[in-house]
C-alpha cells in the first residue's frame, strides 16, 4: 500500500491506522529503496509506505515509475492510498498549528499548498483509493482508512467507481468498464450544459432515456453478481468505470446512482468524477494565480 497525499491531510494519521490494522508500516521511504525492499525475503505482513514530498528523492515521475513498475510485477498486489483535502481546509489546519509548509518554509502556507497539490494531481488521479479529510477529525479519518481496509472475516473488498471522458481515454486499473454514450446527451440542452450528473435536473434528464432504467438494472445485477464472488476470492478492490464523451452529464450520472445503490447494500465505495477534478483542480488554480 503507498500512501501519499498533500501535507496535512491526513497520511500520517492513515498510516499509524494501517499499522494498527497488521500492516508493516515504513515511513518516508526514499524511492530508490523502494526495489530493493521488495526483492528483499517477502514479508510476513501486507507494506504499507508513507510517500509524500519530504521523501529524500520525491518526484512526481518518479512515484509514477514506481506504480508502474509494481503493475507490472506479478509476486506484488499494489494499490495507491491519497489521502486529500480540500486548499481551505488545509490553510485552516496550518494556521491552527502554526507549522511550515515543507514547500513554503519561509512564506505563508498557501503558496506551498498549492505547489504541492499542482506536483500530486497526476498521482492523485492514479488513486485506487482516495479518502477525503476534508471536515473530519483524526478519530474520523482513522475510522475511514478502518472501513476500507478492516474486514471482520478478514477479506474485505473496497468498490471505487469512476466517471471519465472517452476524448481522454481509459482511466488507468479499470476492472470493468461500461460506455453510456448511447443514452441522451444533456450536452446539447443549452439550460443543463454547464452542469454535471451531480446536479438532480441533469440526472432526471439522462434517466428520462427510455434506455437508461434496463441498462442500470442490468449493471447493477451484474454487480450483485461478480462483488460477493470478488470478495470471497480475496479481492480486496474493483473498479467500475463509466464514459461518456465528455465525462461530465452522461458517466456521472450513471457512476452517482451506482455508487448509492452499492453503498445502500453495504459494501465500501469510493467515488471518483476524474473530468470533473480536472476542472475542481483548474478553478482552484486559477483562484491561488489570482489570489
Amino acid at each position: 500500500m503507498l500512501v501519499t497525499g498533500p501535507s496535512g491531510a491526513g497520511r500520517s494519521t492513515a498510516i499509524n491506522a494501517l499499522e494498527d490494522l497488521g500492516y508493516e508500516v515504513i515511513d518516508n521511504l526514499p524511492l530508490s529503496l523502494l526495489p530493493r525492499l521488495l526483492d528483499g525475503p517477502p514479508p510476513s505482513r501486507p507494506l504499507a509506505l508513507g510517500l509524500d514530498v519530504r521523501n529524500r528523492d520525491f518526484s512526481t515521475d518518479g512515484l509514477i515509475a514506481a506504480i508502474d513498475g509494481l503493475g507490472r510485477r506479478v509476486d506484488v498486489i499494489a494499490q495507491v492510498l491519497y489521502v486529500d483535502a480540500a486548499v481551505e481546509e488545509l490553510v485552516r489546519r496550518y494556521s491552527e498549528t502554526r507549522r511550515r509548509h515543507p514547500l513554503a518554509l519561509a512564506g505563508p502556507p498557501l503558496a506551498g499548498i498549492q505547489k504541492e497539490r499542482d506536483l500530486l494531481m497526476p498521482i492523485r488521479a492514479r488513486a485506487d483509493v482516495l479518502i477525503d479529510s476534508t471536515g473530519l477529525t483524526v478519530h474520523d479519518t482513522r475510522a475511514e482508512v478502518d472501513k476500507w481496509f478492516a474486514s471482520p472475516d478478514g477479506r474485505f473488498l473496497g468498490v471505487t467507481v469512476h466517471s471519465f471522458s472517452y476524448k481522454r481515454g481509459l482511466p488507468r486499473g479499470l476492472d470493468i468498464v461500461m460506455d453510456c454514450r448511447f443514452l441522451r446527451n444533456p450536452h446539447w440542452d443549452a439550460d443543463l450544459r454547464a452542469l454535471d450528473g451531480r446536479d438532480a435536473a441533469v440526472s432526471t434528464y439522462v434517466a428520462a432515456d427510455p434506455r437508461f432504467d434496463p441498462f442500470f438494472e442490468k449493471i447493477k445485477g451484474l454487480a450483485d453478481l461478480l462483488l460477493p464472488a470478488y470478495k470471497e476470492e480475496g479481492k480486496t478492490h474493483l473498479s467500475i468505470g463509466f464514459g461518456c464523451t465528455g465525462g461530465q452529464h452522461r458517466s456521472v450520472t450513471l457512476a452517482e446512482r451506482l455508487s448509492e445503490a452499492l453503498a445502500q447494500d453495504g459494501w465500501q465505495v469510493s467515488k471518483r468524477h476524474r473530468e470533473m477534478e480536472r476542472r475542481d483542480a483548474h478553478v482552484v488554480g486559477n483562484k491561488g494565480l489570482h489570489g
